[in-house]
């Protein structure tokens, strides 16, 4: 089955699905009847989000993976079609990242978080284009971000693997279309959104991280994410106002961008509350398995972060806005063309005069 339309039936990968937005994603596919692969490390969070998607409708099959490790990766590739068929979309969300200047990041957390956030989707991509690239059909949709356009300070190793997953997508997207493959990749670029890892992220920052206002749901993520997969003709695509924003202030005016950030990127990126020096990350071992909880979707966030966007809801209607805006268009011109007085002729009101 396509990409396209209907998800009832399809069989779908998810990395990074047993929270935040990965988790969303998954959930979200099993609400249109999809069979659903999810792929995390940590135990507690996928067998919740299996439970997700048996209970929005879908069919779950909860797979424990670090996707930093090739051969686990192509593993639970193979598991997936053996058990639940075919794929028909793979959805890279998984990552890992370590909020600190670039002075204070060990090299063996650098390493870690780049493993994972930028290997861990091309570890994911070859699996599913080893399957799909012989069936001529498939689609990969690679959850970016508006950080992978327009770096920020104490990001820089997820504003670095962001950047170079672009890269390697725009690669493979030329290399697909020289050998005139059916298969698809696009890519989703993401705004700040209310997720668990701000509580468990690596930090070396004083206050506890926060992600960059605007802040947005992570199943206003997911709709972007499904919008992409259904709809993988368009090379990429920018969720949210604020991302929308950020790329064309960085297209257009990065070195202001520089500046601004220099001045306020440390305090947008973190609480008035002191970070608590117990608290656990997973940088290195799942959170939910070291601390026998389920986060879920959601961070600490919900009092702030948007539960929809306008300007998604233009993207995902933007053939009938289109249509309407032509026909809108048309009408005009029409009823302008009908009020303008002919060549040659007068106006009653000008006889008169005459």
């Amino acid at each position: 089955m396509s990409a396209g339309g209907n998800a009832g039936g399809q069989v779908v990968v998810v990395t990074g699905a047993s929270a935040g937005v990965g988790r969303a994603t998954a959930r979200a596919f099993g609400a249109r009847g999809a069979a659903v692969a999810l792929l995390a490390r940590g135990q507690k969070g996928l067998e919740q989000a299996a439970h997700d998607v048996r209970t929005a409708g879908g069919r779950a099959l909860p797979l424990v993976v670090d996707v930093a490790d090739p051969e686990a990766v192509e593993a639970a590739a193979q598991q997936v079609e053996d058990q639940l068929g075919p794929i028909d979309v793979w959805v890279n969300a998984a990552f890992a990242t370590v909020f600190a200047p670039v002075t204070e990041i060990r090299p063996d957390e650098l390493r870690r978080a780049t493993e994972v956030t930028y290997f861990g989707f091309v570890h994911g991509t070859q699996a599913a284009l080893r399957r799909m690239v012989p069936r001529d059909r498939g689609t990969i949709v690679q959850v970016g971000s508006a950080l992978a356009y327009r770096s920020v300070p104490l990001q820089a190793v997820y504003c670095g693997a962001k950047a170079a997953i672009r890269g390697f997508t725009d690669a493979l997207r030329c290399e697909l279309r020289h050998d005139g493959s059916a298969v698809r990749v696009t890519m989703a670029h993401l705004p700040g959104v209310n997720t668990p890892q701000f509580s468990w992220v690596q930090t070396r920052l004083p206050r506890h991280p926060r992600p960059v206002a605007p802040v947005y749901q992570p199943e206003v993520a997911a709709e972007g994410i499904l919008h992409a997969a259904d709809h993988p003709e368009r090379r990429e695509y920018w969720i949210g106002g604020s991302t929308v924003a950020t790329l064309l202030g960085q297209r257009f005016a990065a070195g202001l961008l520089d500046r601004y950030l220099a001045r306020t990127g440390y305090d947008s990126q973190q609480t008035d509350q002191p970070l608590d020096p117990t608290r656990p990350a997973n940088l290195w071992k799942p959170v939910d398995d070291t601390h026998g909880a389920d986060h879920g979707p959601h961070g600490v966030f919900d009092d702030e972060a948007h539960s929809r966007s306008l300007q998604l809801w233009a993207v995902r209607h933007r053939r009938p806005l289109a249509l309407t805006a032509g026909a809108l268009g048309a009408a005009g011109t029409a009823v302008v063309a009908a009020l303008r007085p002919r060549p040659g002729r007068l106006s009653a009101a000008a006889s008169r005069r005459r």
